[in-house]
């Protein structure tokens, strides 16, 4: 499975850089059926994309842009918004132009077909796969899954402490880890995030009773306050005036109960301030999970996801 990563995550590779070398390896990469990545230029005024493979330039034509562009089912914006990023792509023709130039035929739509058939294809609920962030918007993030195929982890996936919008967790282009929630009608795969950051304890164990450490406002209640303090752990802080979504702060931990999955907090000071987006620390890398439970054993409540090969993931939350 190789070849079918994010796109962007082959192009700098040895293997892909020695293939686009010449013309002999181009050749070489066209009767072997390679995949490859280079970056398209110019989508021309017919929705070709012109590909930049460094000795020469090679043209996709609208067609083989995408898969659904043929059918209609893919607007013709998959194909725009292309340019200035890799493309993966495979080589279906080395011709030469009408000055005598060469001039490579690619399609990235038969690699994503084959992505689709000997990679995504075979994905179970459960499985641990590489993304690539690719747009945000208020109700999720949209990751590359594999040459340029989309899919969406929806922002209560994202962690379970509750963030107003996607950007503040991911930034565009940055590469993740994800696990298959859902294999819907079609093939299409749903993702969910949550479940690589730790469960509450073994986010907890990063912190003590009299600590003072830093945390994000994420909510303002009439009974509190909200701080995250990972990902995967927020408290509540005693209200205080002056507070609000959004800041950076310094809390002091009263207390941490793990029966009752609770942090209690005291905010010593809140701030505007605008950090950079970090890493997510990924406590499951890879491979495969049937059920993530968050909550610790000794806690009367369950929260945890069960992975289904038959339906969507359940999430559970119940009392024993």
């Amino acid at each position: 499975m190789l070849f079918f990563k994010p796109e962007g995550q082959l192009i700098d590779t040895p293997q892909n850089r020695a293939m686009l070398r010449c013309s002999a390896t181009l050749q070489e990469a066209f009767l072997a059926g390679k995949v490859l990545e280079a970056r398209a230029v110019i989508c021309d005024s017919e929705h070709n994309l012109i590909v930049d493979l460094g000795f020469c330039r090679g043209i996709i034509p609208r067609e083989e842009c995408a898969i659904g562009i043929r059918d209609g089912s893919t607007r013709d914006i998959a194909i725009i918004s292309r340019v200035n990023k890799p493309v993966c792509f495979t080589i279906t023709d080395i011709g030469r132009d009408v000055h005598g130039n060469l001039a490579p035929v690619l399609s990235r739509r038969m690699v994503q077909e084959q992505c689709l058939a000997q990679y995504i294809g075979s994905l179970r609920c459960g499985d641990i796969i590489d993304c690539r962030v690719t747009h945000l918007e208020p109700f999720g993030c949209f990751v590359d899954i594999g040459c340029g195929i989309a899919s969406l982890i929806p922002i209560d996936c994202i962690s379970i402490s509750r963030i107003s919008h996607p950007s503040d967790r991911f930034r565009v282009g940055q590469d993740i880890r994800a696990v298959v929630k859902a294999i819907e009608p079609g093939g299409r795969i749903s993702l969910s995030h949550k479940e690589l950051l730790g469960t509450w304890e073994e986010n907890a164990d990063h912190f003590c009773c009299g600590q003072t450490v830093a945390g994000t406002v994420r909510s303002v209640e009439e009974y509190g306050i909200f701080v995250e303090l990972t990902p995967n752990l927020a408290g509540l802080a005693e209200p205080k005036e002056g507070v609000s979504p959004g800041q950076q702060a310094s809390v002091y931990i009263k207390n941490l109960i793990p029966e009752k999955m609770k942090v209690k907090l005291i905010i010593v000071d809140s701030f505007d301030a605008a950090y950079q987006t970090t890493a997510p620390e990924y406590y499951i890398t890879g491979g495969h999970i049937d059920r993530w439970r968050y909550s610790p054993a000794c806690s009367s409540r369950v929260i945890e996801t069960v992975f289904d090969e038959q339906e969507e993931a359940a999430e559970v939350s119940a009392a024993l």
